[in-house]
């Protein structure tokens, strides 16, 4: 069972009583032969699980250095295929690491769910997050996730209340995905003293670990974050030294893995305090 690795991966911390680091990263940013450096070179920079966007036209949750990494992509070729054969080729050195595919409900309806479903868990798609998609319109999606078991992963916002919760922790598993700030990725900063008791309320709706994203830029903001929650998650800082790697006409794999490790040692210098118990 693929979902097996994220549960696993979210155990072995709990043992460790340190939260996950999830670095986020674009299909085909700024190549296919660099996207697949910086992918194989995740977990060694200290990548927990990896998050692996695809690049899609109007991607309405993302702040403008995503959606510039999404055109970078697209530039390249890249779309909701490809982007799950580069996960094929990572796994071909890496059957631990779990990847989450996140992105937008349109290709995956173009492909069709049962056809989707059926590629992904081929090409070693350990979840999938649809920024797009409503509890309320999901099923037909997670009857296909559940035939190949990927973990439907879905977001809580600032604005979740209670009744809300319910309807969205429904057929999730793997984690949940806490949206620390209201707005798009990558302008706002998240505050730890804010997000913990949102996440504290999310993991008891839901029972599942609690991953944080948006507005996570520095290592210093990782390590507080990492404090008061399961999972923290990075993409706008690591898109934008893809965007000055090629500003400057260098390989970009080295400097996003080396942004990657400083906030994976970040990540992994604190203990967490709210590690999820019922992992």
């Amino acid at each position: 069972m693929t979902t097996a690795r994220i549960d696993a991966r979210f155990k072995a911390l709990k043992a460790e009583g340190r939260a996950a680091f999830i670095p986020y990263v674009m299909g085909g940013d700024p190549s296919r032969e660099e996207a697949l450096a910086i992918l194989k070179g995740l977990p060694a920079a200290g990548a927990d699980v990896i998050e692996l966007g695809f690049p899609f036209s109007d991607p309405m949750a993302e702040g403008p250095p995503i959606q510039r990494a999404a055109i970078r992509g697209l530039a390249a070729g890249f779309g909701l295929r490809s982007t799950m054969d580069l996960a094929k080729e990572f796994r071909k050195g890496d059957d631990a690491t779990p990847i989450v595919l996140m992105g937008y409900l349109n290709p995956i309806e173009s492909l069709g769910y049962d056809a989707f479903a059926a590629y992904a868990a081929d090409c070693g798609i350990d979840g999938l997050i649809v920024v797009d998609c409503p509890p309320e319109e999901a099923g037909p999606l997670v009857q296909a996730l559940d035939k190949v078991s990927i973990s439907l992963i879905r977001l809580a916002t600032p604005t979740s209340d209670d009744e809300r919760l319910k309807v969205v922790v429904q057929g999730t598993s793997g984690f949940v995905y806490y949206v620390a700030v209201a707005g798009v990725t990558g302008v706002k900063e998240a505050d730890a003293e804010v997000v913990a008791p949102a996440v504290a309320r999310v993991r008891a709706a839901s029972g599942l670990p609690v991953a944080v994203g948006f507005g996570i830029k520095t290592p210093e903001r990782a390590a507080a974050i990492a404090r008061v929650a399961d999972a923290v998650v990075v993409g706008s800082a690591l898109v934008e030294e893809v965007a000055a790697a090629v500003a400057a006409n260098e390989p970009a794999a080295p400097r996003v893995l080396a942004q990657v490790k400083r906030l994976g040692d970040a990540v992994r210098s604190v203990a967490s305090a709210s590690v999820a118990e019922t992992v």
